[in-house]
């Protein structure tokens, strides 16, 4: 790996970079979020009182334990009042109502009745709303384009170049799934004869955050194109690089960060994205500057609404991945100098085009609804449930990590976190130690943020450096290790009656395991001997073997088995691909019959940055009948309410909904909060 640069503040501060716009805007200052995450920690960090009574704006009392003290009503008040006037004041350039990716999917409208009434129906809405990642995927394949970007890609690293795909959230997740597809693949093929020189290591992913943001997103870092140019500086990106810019909306400022290092370095960019241009140009200003500077290649790769309003982990980062995939595997037999890579798209069409016709048979579907009713059954009842997997596991750990963000669910819990919420979902792997778990799940060891006391004065300032020095030992390696994923953690979360274990895994994983039962049969024996419900998900292979295979080991899950068209592809991009469609639809129907979704939207959306303000904003906006700077203050009251609670990892209820309960029904917080997630509950509506 070549040595880092040592840049200086022009290189990636938001008043010196290539493009016209500062920071996340010509008109944003760039210490506005700075000092609204500072006041959002203040706010609640009293070391006053060890018990407070809480009133918030009129809404009557509460009572929390210590670790969760409030300022008075007054401060409280004018707190969020101002975080509200300062977000409006810089808000025009994080309305997105009018991205396509916003909008309201007619497929899944009424998405919560149906899945309410029939699970299976509702997973045929959504198998029903991916078919727009096979139009748009047909359009690219017959475009041609993938071939003229194998050839750029292929070129650059026959001259020595690298390949560096940046993301954040969604995309900052399939950044780490590309890099980790292409080094897997490379590593297997290091015991064959031919010679594979050093293409594994010719791959790298930049995450807003680092490797720790797979787990959780780092507040703020998105929001900032200064970071996204450090984090590309970091790994010395040169003249004779690719950059893959992935942003799913188009307008995310850390993603335009490294678009803009790319072009400053000298690199070949491309901008991937999934919003029509003539929409971005004309609401994000930030989105206009890169789609019209000529040195950017834009890969627009738009599908229409996602099938839960603005959740990009759905449809947009599938076609990313289809797309991505395609380019990598054409490039891969390039190297390897085999025939037939301007097949590949074709290839793919076909494969996916059998995926669909296979996920949208009554009886898979009805199968997939019984794994389904069991997940929902165990988290509505307060229990857990454990995945296991190896093949596929950084898959379920992106499907189940972004449950967070966009159903407010407890975030995955370190293994010595006593105080955190329990985490409805985890994930373990074969390896006996986590350290080597990680390195297996990653194909490389793990890539956090170390950035000494200089260079973080050079981006956030003298005032501001402590808090982010602060920040950066929280999102370190080391704490990234406190996640246990490996065997040496399931003994900090044991499974018992009425808890639930799933195994994610490949049939040719069974069949290649010697007549011993794989790690994941494995593990689902002992859970059931635990008395934990049992399920399994099992992606090709011979459903009558494997079911013969089970009885005899004496374990009967709700079982799924998908079935796969040949996948003779070197990266298997088409069986990566229906992983990824059928665990979004098992968490995403799971979550709706939970009530986190009404019709289509999302309304325990987390408010946790810029783009997720506004979204909330929308949403009371719409349910409660507000204009949209009430709405903005309502907003910020309810994120006051539940901020201690989120800071702790604790349970906290939806912002959208007490926000909206207060408007419409003129509950209190604390009301709203009881008929929300009390034991009267009930669904938003």
């Amino acid at each position: 790996m070549r040595a880092a640069k040592n840049p200086d503040r022009s290189a990636v501060s938001g008043e010196n970079h290539i493009g016209p716009s500062a920071g996340f805007g010509a008109a944003i200052p760039a210490s506005w979020l700075e000092n609204w995450l500072e006041n959002k920690g203040k706010t609640h960090r009293s070391k006053d009182a060890p018990h407070l009574k809480v009133l918030a704006s009129n809404s009557g009392t509460s009572e929390f334990p210590a670790r969760y003290p409030f300022n008075s009503n007054e401060i409280m008040s004018a707190n969020s009042q101002q975080q509200s006037a300062d977000f409006l004041r810089i808000s025009a350039q994080f309305k997105l109502g009018a991205l396509v990716t916003e909008s309201s999917h007619p497929v899944t409208a009424r998405l919560s009745e149906v899945s309410g009434g029939d699970i299976a129906s509702g997973l045929g809405l959504l198998f029903k709303a991916d078919e727009d990642v096979l139009r748009k995927y047909r359009e690219f394949a017959e475009s041609g384009r993938a071939g003229e970007i194998r050839d750029v890609l292929v070129r650059s690293l026959r001259s020595g170049g690298r390949m560096f795909f940046t993301g954040c959230g969604s995309t900052g997740r399939l950044s780490i799934q590309l890099v980790s597809i292409w080094r897997g693949f490379w590593q297997q093929q290091s015991g064959i004869s031919h010679p594979v020189k050093d293409w594994e290591q010719r791959a790298f992913s930049v995450m807003a955050g680092g490797d720790f943001a797979l787990i959780k997103s780092v507040e703020g870092f998105e929001d900032f194109t200064a970071f996204g140019r450090q984090q590309l500086v970091d790994l010395g990106v040169a003249s004779n690089d690719v950059v893959f810019a992935i942003t799913e909306g188009g307008e995310t400022s850390f993603v335009i960060g490294t678009a803009w290092q790319g072009v400053e370095a000298g690199a070949k960019v491309y901008f991937v994205y999934n919003n029509p241009d003539d929409v971005l140009c004309g609401n994000v200003e930030r989105s206009r500057e890169v789609i019209q500077d000529p040195r950017i290649e834009k890969i627009n790769l738009t599908t229409g609404p996602m099938s839960i309003s603005g959740s990009t982990r759905m449809q947009a980062t599938s076609i990313q991945l289809c797309v991505l995939l395609t380019v990598l595997e054409m490039s891969a037999m390039e190297l390897l100098g085999r025939d037939g890579a301007d097949q590949v798209p074709a290839g793919f069409l076909a494969g996916l085009e059998q995926v669909f016709a296979n996920l949208s048979a009554p009886g898979f579907r009805k199968d997939l609804a019984r794994l389904v009713a069991m997940e929902e059954g165990v988290y509505r009842a307060g229990h857990r449930n454990n995945y296991f997997a190896d093949r596929f596991a950084l898959d379920v750990l992106t499907d189940t990590t972004e449950r967070s963000p966009t159903y407010c669910t407890p975030p995955f819990r370190k293994f010595d976190d006593r105080t955190a919420a329990e985490s409805w979902a985890f994930l373990f792997t074969p390896e006996a130690e986590t350290r080597m778990a990680w390195e297996r799940l990653l194909k490389r060891a793990p890539r956090c943020l170390d950035w000494d006391d200089s260079l973080v004065r050079s981006l956030v300032g003298e005032e501001k450096s402590d808090r982010t020095s602060d920040t950066l030992r929280k999102i370190s390696a080391a704490e990234l290790f406190r996640f246990k994923i490996g065997r040496d953690g399931m003994t900090s979360r044991p499974l018992a009656t009425g808890d639930s274990a799933v195994a994610v895994m490949a049939g040719a994983d069974w069949a290649q395991s010697g007549g011993g039962d794989p790690f994941e049969i494995s593990q689902l024996a002992a859970a059931a001997s635990a008395g934990a419900q049992t399920g399994l998900l099992c992606f090709g292979g011979s459903e009558e073997n494997l079911r013969a295979a089970m009885v005899r080991g004496g374990t009967d899950p709700v079982s799924v088995f998908v079935r796969l068209p040949e996948d003779r592809h070197l990266l298997q991009g088409v069986t990566r691909v229906t992983v990824k469609l059928v665990l979004n639809a098992l968490s995403t129907c799971t979550m709706v019959r939970l009530g986190r979704v009404m019709g289509n939207t999302m309304i325990w959306v987390v408010a946790s940055n810029l783009k997720l303000i506004d979204r909330a904003t929308r949403y009371i906006e719409r349910l409660a009948g507000l204009d949209y700077e009430a709405a903005n203050r309502l907003l910020f009251e309810a994120v006051e309410y539940i901020e201690p609670r989120r800071l702790a990892d604790q349970a906290y209820p939806p912002v959208v909904g007490l926000s909206v309960l207060r408007a419409r029904d003129g509950l209190s917080f604390e009301e709203a909060e009881e008929k929300l997630t009390g034991p009267q509950r009930s669904a938003l509506r």
